[in-house]
């Protein structure tokens, strides 16, 4: 079973319009309302893929139950810790001329509610994936990913962590199966840009001596980079397609690595040509990558060894 963590899910309402004038009536030319989140996305993305997935955390209020509601009707399936106090959050995402971005607080999560998703994540067996992405609400204590690792330690569960910064560097002593920076979070990781493919990868072999096993690095529309498990080095080109959002195209790689990864018996050519495919299905549409867009892409990418 896959099961992914979203502390902090929402629902994301999504304004286009030709261009955002700061300080006047702005008037949409077009809205959609989906349920949000890193983890939930990729709990999506698998489930258009074909493998079902149960996404877990908090939610509260009537943006509680609408998120919930939104994924069951996805055939997701949730075991939330429902909140008593405060709701879940509304982010709102404007698409102009650049795309921009207002993302709400979300409800206190108190000591009883971590307490509640411990419990769950103690019935995780050998051979699961546990999916851990996005920031940490404030209420969380900021250690909460290592705090979960080193709970799941030699259980045989494999750990795939997309986070920023020092929340992600901080899993690496858990040995996560699959980390997913992308190259300007990787940049932050070392204090400096990276330039070109050679520069990217060394950063992420870095990463992989510290203890990850597969570093995804994505790098929109230059591509991604994979450094797996035994340090090989892969990259691909991003297909062609013209380019709709950046929402989700990170969280479907995840997903279609996980997918690929498992369809394929561990093949991490498969794996990473399916991540890539799934991301700029995404990138490409309106919504989340459906699975027959998402394979088709794949088998427009090409991977090369470097």
């Amino acid at each position: 079973m896959i099961y992914t963590v979203t502390f902090n899910p929402s629902l994301d309402y999504t304004l286009s319009l030709e261009k955002l004038e700061l300080g006047r009536v702005n008037r949409a030319a077009g809205e959609t309302l989906a349920a949000g989140g890193k983890g939930l996305n990729v709990s999506m993305v698998l489930q258009n893929l074909g493998y079902p997935s149960t996404a877990l955390g908090f939610v509260s209020g009537f943006t509680g139950d609408e998120i919930e509601r939104r994924l069951k009707a996805r055939r997701c399936a949730t075991r939330f810790i429902h909140l008593p106090a405060g709701l879940s959050r509304i982010n709102v995402k404007v698409r102009a001329e650049e795309e921009s971005e207002i993302n709400g607080l979300g409800p206190p999560i108190g000591p009883e509610a971590l307490e509640g998703l411990y419990a769950i994540l103690d019935e995780l067996e050998e051979g699961d994936i546990l999916v851990l992405a996005g920031s940490i609400p404030a209420a969380l204590p900021d250690d909460i990913y290592q705090n979960i690792l080193k709970r799941l330690q030699g259980r045989g569960i494999r750990a795939a962590v997309d986070a920023t910064g020092d929340l992600l560097c901080e899993t690496l002593p858990y040995r996560p199966f699959l980390i997913k920076p992308n190259n300007h979070e990787l940049g932050e990781i070392f204090g400096r840009p990276l330039a070109g493919a050679e520069e990217i990868a060394s950063c992420a072999e870095q990463l992989r001596r510290r203890g990850a096993q597969n570093v995804l690095v994505s790098m929109a529309g230059d591509g991604a980079i994979l450094v797996s498990e035994g340090g090989a080095r892969f990259r691909a080109a991003a297909p062609q397609g013209r380019v709709k959002g950046s929402v989700g195209a990170g969280d479907s790689m995840v997903a279609g690595f996980l997918a690929g990864w498992l369809a394929s018996g561990g093949d991490v050519r498969r794996a990473f040509a399916l991540a890539v495919g799934a991301g700029s299905a995404t990138a490409f549409s309106e919504t989340l990558a459906t699975g027959a867009e998402a394979e088709r892409l794949a088998s427009q990418v090409r991977i090369e060894s470097f």
